[in-house]
């Protein structure tokens, strides 16, 4: 096995299968991905139950809640990237820009956020459709000192679909579950390290303080995401398994590969065991 890091995050694996390595072999993988937030094991042929069995050494597999999207044959998979255009052939846009309107870290809106997300990719366009991941460590060392301040015991508000109910994707009773709250600034329960923990696509407010100064807080945080430090580009190739740190990570997808190329990924949501 190799593992070479691609810069502050980020870390490429290569020379192993994943359904055949030993407990040691997956310790250094796991330890990889805790220093980098983000890995890629390059070069991986997997059925539905490898993938599985795959993700589960890494936690808890559990459903997304967009039950539109997952897998017909196993609903703890999301599958991304298909049924893209309508039945009058127009693109649906929700799909095919799915996770793309700006960085943020999966399952903020669950009393359990998500610890992992795991795509595999089946297959991959000509051009574009690359993923950007940053350091929510990096993002709290960038914050200034009065933001800092600011946030300090604070916890956040978060829903999925956020501000601007962004939420399409949902059936409709599931658009209504309550918002959750999560401390905006963590320490990393693995690695110690602190962190920022923010979505700008699902908070809604902050605790304890009036909307107008709750607003400002979390559009000042905004503008620091529109290019967030230490980004790790991911160029997709088939086969590709990348799992990133939701804890520590943020990530958005490009959305800017040709519509009617295929750029199909198996996903899992995965919680702590």
């Amino acid at each position: 096995m190799q593992i070479r890091r691609m810069g502050p995050i980020g870390a490429e694996i290569t020379g192993v299968d994943v359904k055949t390595m030993d407990d040691a072999a997956f310790g250094r993988i796991y330890q990889a991905w805790l220093d980098s937030n983000v890995i890629c094991v390059r070069d991986q042929s997997l059925e539905l139950a490898d993938y599985l069995e795959y993700s589960r050494r890494f936690g808890a597999v559990h459903p997304h809640p967009s039950k539109v999207t997952r897998h017909p044959d196993c609903p703890e998979i999301t599958l991304l990237g298909t049924n893209k255009f309508r039945a009058d052939g127009t693109l649906d846009k929700e799909i095919y820009r799915r996770g793309a309107e700006g960085f943020h870290t999966d399952g903020s809106y669950e009393e359990v956020p998500f610890k992992a997300t795991q795509l595999y990719a089946l297959a991959i366009p000509s051009r574009g459709g690359d993923t950007f991941f940053s350091s929510g460590y990096a993002a709290y060392e960038m914050l200034p000192q009065h933001l800092k301040d600011k946030l300090e015991g604070k916890v956040g508000n978060f829903k999925y679909g956020g501000r601007k109910q962004l939420n399409l994707l949902l059936d409709e009773k599931d658009r209504h579950v309550a918002p959750v709250w999560h401390p905006l600034v963590q320490v990393h329960p693995e690695t110690g390290r602190k962190l920022l923990y923010f979505d700008q696509g699902k908070i809604l407010s902050i605790e304890g303080l009036d909307a107008a100064e709750s607003d400002a807080i979390i559009n000042e945080m905004v503008g620091y995401f529109v290019e967030p430090p230490c980004q790790y580009r991911h160029k997709w190739r088939k086969g590709d398994i990348v799992i990133w740190d939701n804890r520590c990570s943020y990530h958005k997808a490009a959305g800017d590969y040709p519509p009617e190329e295929d750029r199909i990924h198996w996903r899992v949501s995965i919680k702590s065991a």
